[in-house]
């Protein structure tokens, strides 16, 4: 099947698109008002972008009455916002603070979830959730999209602070079995990572490999190595 999005009809009982990018890292972001008022609430379009210095973003539509959501707004006016890693234990929780509430409203309370003082930003942190990012606001890419939405803010954060629980290292790794993340899917479908497997990509060298993993560590000391062969050519040169 062919169909051109938003010029011909897919023929199909429900829009296949998102069903087709999956599974999708949530981004369980809380914010806080400039008045100081916690905010917490999911978007499956979430990712990271670099690892040195490391980014991540996530993009929200407007709603349906062509207003911003209350993360947009608290993050570009306080520049702070947190990521928290959601979890299958804290499925219904995610879930809870999906639903959209008036301005304001406290989405930690409605959830029965424990907040947290972030150390860096002012922001408050799940504190049940295993792995949390403290980020800086960056920048915001508006996309344009079809009324009544109006555009799609797309939001991106410097990554200044990570925690990690301990009960969730195996061997000094971040081990899934013991996050079990979940992610989204299309439709109404969720699934819960608790399986992985390696595959190291042959024939890549040494900074390629370190890049694929995200050492920062190894891609200071490659800077590193390369400004010292720089100077020493330069003192051949003279």
């Amino acid at each position: 099947m062919f169909y051109e999005p938003g010029v011909t009809e897919h023929g199909l009982p429900h829009d296949p698109f998102k069903a087709c990018v999956i599974p999708r890292p949530i981004g369980w972001i809380s914010t806080k008002s400039p008045t100081g008022i916690a905010n917490l609430a999911p978007y499956s379009q979430f990712n990271n972008l670099t690892f040195d210095p490391p980014y991540v973003m996530f993009s929200s539509n407007q709603t349906a009455t062509n207003t911003r959501k209350d993360t947009v707004i608290n993050a570009e006016s306080t520049g702070h916002f947190v990521w928290n890693l959601a979890t299958y234990p804290l499925r219904n929780a995610v879930n809870i603070t999906a639903e959209q509430v008036p301005y304001g409203v406290d989405e930690f309370t409605r959830a029965n979830l424990t907040k947290e003082n972030a150390t860096l930003v002012d922001c408050d942190m799940v504190r049940e959730s295993p792995v949390k990012f403290e980020c800086v606001y960056h920048s915001t890419i508006r996309l344009p999209g079809n009324p009544p939405m109006g555009t799609v803010d797309v939001i991106i954060g410097r990554v200044v602070g990570v925690h990690i629980s301990e009960g969730v290292l195996t061997d000094g790794i971040l081990d899934v079995k013991k996050t079990e993340p979940i992610a989204r899917c299309g439709y109404y479908q969720y699934t819960v990572v608790r399986e992985t497997f390696d595959m190291a990509v042959p024939g890549m060298s040494e900074d390629v490999l370190y890049g694929l993993e995200g050492n920062a560590r190894r891609n200071k000391e490659r800077h590193a190595s390369s400004k010292k062969g720089e100077g020493v050519q330069e003192k051949i040169e003279l």
